[in-house]
């Protein structure tokens, strides 16, 4: 008998290919960031300044991708260099008041998405499914040793 991991697997499979879509006026409009800024910005906004050596050892991911995404972001007004605001060596990025400004506008196109695909939800459904979830993210944090910090 297989395991209830097999599901799933497989319902992550589709989770992880769904967009959630905002609408506006009957169509379809595409997110204003792209995942790795709307990510980005996030850990800026609730750990402050990071340096990429910082934001490699979070993510877990190369430095050359981390200065890529970086500079990306700093090209688009998200984020900007500053000085260590502890006086390190390394200069650490800081989110823009416009990066802000745009990550909440997204945060609120994707609570309005999350509303209208849970609709017929009851708000305990909402909230005990938000609560398995953090528990699955931070079984994966404590396996990687990379936990996320949370608000």
């Amino acid at each position: 008998m297989a395991r209830p991991t097999h599901d799933l697997e497989y319902e992550q499979m589709l989770l992880s290919r769904h967009g959630l879509v905002r609408h506006q006026g009957g169509r379809p409009q595409h997110s204003t960031l792209e995942r790795s800024a709307y990510i980005l910005l996030s850990r800026i906004r609730i750990q402050g300044p990071m340096s990429i050596g910082e934001l490699s050892e979070a993510f877990n991911l190369d430095a050359s991708t981390l200065n890529r995404q970086t500079a990306a972001a700093m090209r688009s007004g998200l984020v900007e260099r500053i000085p260590d605001p502890e006086g390190g060596m390394a200069r650490k990025f800081r989110i823009t008041d416009e990066g802000a400004r745009i990550l909440d506008e997204e945060r609120r196109h994707t609570v309005a998405s999350l509303d209208r695909v849970m609709a017929d939800w009851a708000d305990e459904d909402i909230a005990a499914f938000a609560t398995y979830l953090r528990r699955f993210n931070m079984d994966i944090e404590r396996l990687g040793g990379r936990p996320w910090p949370r608000p």
